[in-house]
């Protein structure tokens, strides 16, 4: 390289080699105590600053970090800490990983030793400067003034880095002529190492205080500073560097003869002996960072490649797992993909049967299989199952199967829910029902279970080998969500066949009892106890109710399990409607139950009058009134009755609300009246309200449970049939007259004793 002082050429090239610079390099020592610290178990970004504050090539680079993320470093209020703290762990380490090191092996003693001591130089200039700043500039923060400190020589660090033969001569040279390192820069580069510095911090869009200081560090700051108030961080650094030099903390590659002591305690209005202090607490402060950075080691080489082959190791486990974690999101997409096919397909009519050939068609689509069968148990016919084939897209079939006498493998729910079994091993009864040709070898079972009842299973024919292993993972969720939503459809399917049962032993029981309305004007008898089809009305209800209730609370606990999970909204929608809509079938059931097995009646003599008041309020509790348009008339003569007070008072809330009903803003005149009857053994309380009325065709389903003449979103028509139910029990008899557009009248007849 020309020696010729100015040279453009020269330097030139030197700014063209520190230009492709992306970060400085760092000892080998310093690399291990940084990499060490990266990888600890207990690693935060904040733990990492005590190695960032001492070396100013990681510092440099986790500043162009900071502003590469797009976080503002305020020069008033210079958090470092906290910034490293809110930057992501992955960005952290990468940052440091990619700074480089100076090559460790093959390198002399002597520039092993000097390139120690101009780290050592750097880390005193920091905390001088940082002490200066609190001491006698408080408009500069102390931790900006600090990494300006750190950071002043970077421009050194980077000739040293791109040439480091020249930089090695350079200082020599300096040395020898006991001379400042600018001088001889320019003399060999055209350039110094101020302005490379300069350069570098602009590039690595660095605070603009900091990017001043190293730039101006070496020039008459004091008068700069008089017109320039931002470059007074520089004056700082200037005298950090002066009394860092003057009591020889480290080395700079300056052999010029640095201020006196009194010179800096004059421009600081201070003494002597505070800047002897500054400059111990800086020697200590020295000490104690190269402890850190593992500068006491004679040679980092060996350390460093220890923690390399620790760090690649720790890599290595990490890449396995993040594989793992990929594989194991890229098996979750495609579930939730075929999923919201699946449930896409669904409609609210649909049966299970038709949701089964839905879902045989598109498993056999989207997993690329061979002919696939669903089938599915019958509610009440152990044996029986239903079956969908799908032999190919245009080739689809149903078919009836016989289950084996003893119950086949398959329709066993395993211990955790799921499983992939081998058809061959557990399905030759299948293969021999269905007309269509499997290869049991390559087929697959998969039992479909819900809260541990299995209710079905899917039967495929693999195109492609494929692990057990493999299969379980890629088919989990999906197998379990299908189980859920055939498990929904299947208990629909139960409660419309128990609803169908109901309704007709309702009919049969009301076929049995004498006619609800009697001839006009005649007097309404008490009506005979509940028949023997009332009572297996309120059997089979009770069954159905017990057989309902354990699989939806299942299906609803697993839903909302799902949904909390969730991360798709639309999907979490959907789980939403599973549950909402198996929390309103066992409101149902509730209901249902509450009529077929309330608790068994504690008659005792009760005021009539009691019972009418209490069944007020609670009608007025349920329609959210603070008044009722009721006329009570008492006969004194019959003043009690022989009853559970409480549930007469709850038929009777439910009469009233009935009454309520009838009139079109649910406000209108109820009159209530009690008397005797002929024999003198029962009260009559008579409800009477003057709203819209019934129809004799409407009259006679009036206390069947689950009617209403209401249109569709109406209450679900349980009122008069509990209150039927419960009058009953207390050895009493409802009866109902009504003519449209004039009214209604319920009699009750309760007993006296």
């Amino acid at each position: 390289m020309s020696n010729k002082a100015g040279d453009p050429t020269v330097a030139h090239l030197v700014e063209l080699a520190i230009s492709r610079l992306e970060s400085l390099a760092t000892l080998p020592c310093v690399a291990a105590a940084a990499i060490h610290q990266l990888f600890h178990s207990q690693q935060s970004p904040s733990q990492l600053a005590d190695i960032i504050e001492s070396d100013p090539a990681i510092a440099a680079k986790v500043l162009s970090l900071i502003a590469q993320q797009g976080v503002n470093l305020d020069e008033e209020n210079f958090p470092i800490r906290a910034t490293i703290e809110r930057l992501p762990v992955s960005a952290v380490r990468e940052a440091i990983l990619s700074v480089k090191t100076y090559p460790p092996f093959g390198q002399d003693v002597d520039k092993t030793v000097l390139r120690k001591q101009f780290l050592q130089h750097c880390i005193a200039v920091g905390c001088c400067a940082k002490d200066i700043s609190e001491l006698f500039y408080p408009e500069i923060n102390p931790q900006l003034a600090y990494y300006a400190g750190l950071l002043h020589d970077i421009g050194a660090l980077a000739v040293d880095q791109a040439m480091p033969r020249s930089f090695s001569s350079i200082v020599e040279q300096a040395k020898s002529e006991k001379a400042t390192l600018r001088s001889i820069e320019h003399k060999h580069l055209g350039t110094d190492h101020t302005i490379i510095g300069k350069r570098l911090a602009q590039k690595w869009q660095m605070p603009e205080q900091i990017t001043l200081a190293i730039w101006l560090h070496h020039s008459d700051t004091a008068t700069i500073s008089q017109s320039m108030p931002e470059a007074k961080i520089a004056q700082v650094v200037r005298l950090a560097d002066a009394i860092a030099r003057h009591y020889n903390i480290g080395q700079s590659g300056n052999y010029d003869t640095p201020d006196s002591p009194e010179e800096i305690a004059k421009s600081l209005s201070t003494n002597t002996v505070q800047l002897k202090q500054i400059a111990q607490n800086a020697a200590e402060q020295v000490e104690h960072k190269a402890g850190l950075l593992g500068l006491e080691l004679p040679d980092g080489s060996s350390k460093y490649g220890e923690t390399m082959q620790t760090a690649a190791a720790q890599l290595a486990r990490e890449a396995t797992k993040l594989s793992c974690e990929i594989r194991e999101l890229q098996t979750t997409s495609s579930s939730f993909e075929f999923i919201t096919e699946f449930l896409s397909s669904i409609a609210a009519s649909d049966t299970a049967i038709s949701i089964a050939e839905n879902l045989a068609a598109i498993w056999q689509r989207f997993y690329q299989t061979g002919p696939v069968c669903v089938y599915l148990t019958v509610a009440g016919e152990p044996q029986i199952l239903k079956a969908v084939v799908i032999e190919s897209p245009s080739q689809r079939k149903s078919v009836p199967l016989t289950a084996p006498s003893e119950l086949p493998v398959a329709m066993c729910p395993t211990a955790k829910g799921f499983a992939v079994l081998d058809a061959e091993q557990c399905a030759d009864w299948l293969f021999e029902q269905i007309d269509v040709k499997f290869e049991p070898s390559r087929t697959k079972l998969i039992p479909l279970s819900c809260g541990g009842k299995t209710i079905g299973a899917i039967v495929f024919e693999l195109r492609q080998p494929a692990e057990t292993k493999q299969l379980q993972e890629s088919l989990k969720s999906a197998a379990l969500t299908v189980g859920i939503i055939l498990a929904i459809a299947h208990a629909k399917e139960q409660q419309q066949h128990f609803a169908e049962q109901f309704v007709q032993l309702v009919t049969t029981a009301r076929a049995s009892r004498p006619q609800l309305q009697p001839p006009v004007g005649a007097e309404a008898e008490p009506q005979p106890k509940p028949d023997i089809s009332l009572e297996a009305l309120a059997e089979m209800a009770a069954g159905a109710a017990h057989e309902l209730n354990n699989p939806l609370s299942v299906i609803s606990g697993i839903a909302q399990l799902l949904a909390e999970t969730e991360t798709d909204p639309k999907k979490r929608q959907l789980l939403k409607q599973v549950q909402e809509n198996t929390t309103e079938i066992s409101q149902i059931i509730d209901e249902l139950m509450s009529f077929a097995a309330p608790p068994a009646p504690r008659p005792k003599q009760t005021n009539i009058r009691q019972i009418l008041d209490e069944a007020i309020e609670l009608t007025k509790q349920k329609h959210n009134l603070e008044r009722l348009d009721v006329q009570i008339e008492t006969n004194k003569a019959v003043e009690n009755v022989f009853a559970d007070s409480a549930q007469m008072a709850s038929a009777i809330a439910n009469i009233l609300c009935n009454s309520l009903e009838s009139y079109p803003e649910q406000v209108g005149a109820i009159r209530i009246t009690t008397n005797g009857d002929q024999s003198g053994d029962f009260v009559r309380v008579r409800i009477i309200d003057f709203g819209c009325g019934m129809d004799r065709e409407t009259l006679q389903k009036a206390v069947m449970p689950f009617f209403s003449a209401k249109p569709a979103g109406r209450r679900r028509g349980m009122g008069l049939a509990r209150a039927a139910r419960l009058i009953q029990l207390n050895n009493g008899s409802v009866n109902i007259t009504s003519q449209p557009g004039v009214g209604t009248t319920v009699t009750i007849s309760l007993p006296r004793k």
